[in-house]
């Protein structure tokens, strides 16, 4: 590990809550399979240092499970759940897999797109929003279909997006 490593794991520590957590999550695994933690600790250093995943954050990771740092890695960039840059409060993941794409997904993603002035991957200026097209969501049945946090928004148009971003801009929907 390079000095300038070695500083950055210095200045990123989980809360003492989190790191009780973290143990907990590490224990409930044979000795030497600490790696079977890694994603439900990367859900909780995103949650806990800003709703991305840094470099040194994931580094910080490896090192309380005493695995290689492309080991977390590797699962951070392929899972879209982890964000590898700042997003917004609000991150609207919207499908656009077969079924949501039948059912309108492209052009609930357009108008988001419009009404917000950003792009896929881009968060609003304000900080509040960013769009992220997922692939499948797991709820064929209820497309178009949106998750934000913890929730599916479901059966989506128009109005259904506008009362869903209105609803976050007052602060008034729940996502975890």
């Amino acid at each position: 590990m390079t000095e300038n490593n070695t500083n950055n794991l210095e200045k990123i520590v989980f809360s003492d809550q989190s790191l009780k957590k973290v143990h907990e999550i590490i224990a409930r695994y044979p000795e030497g399979k600490q790696k079977s933690a890694l994603i439900p600790v990367l859900h909780l250093a995103q949650k806990e240092f800003g709703g991305w995943l840094d470099v040194p954050v994931m580094d910080y990771v490896a090192s309380l499970l005493n695995i290689t740092s492309i080991e977390v890695y590797e699962v951070a960039t392929f899972y879209t759940m982890f964000n590898m840059k700042p997003v917004g409060k609000y991150v609207l993941e919207v499908c656009r897999t077969g079924p949501c794409m039948l059912n309108g997904s492209d052009g609930i993603i357009e108008y988001i797109k419009e009404k917000l002035q950003i792009k896929e991957g881009e968060t609003t200026k304000d900080g509040l929003f960013t769009l992220k097209p997922a692939e499948c969501l797991g709820a064929c049945g209820y497309a178009p279909m949106m998750q934000m946090g913890k929730f599916y928004h479901e059966h989506l148009t128009k109005e259904k997006v506008d009362e869903i971003i209105e609803l976050c801009k007052l602060g008034n929907i729940a996502i975890d």
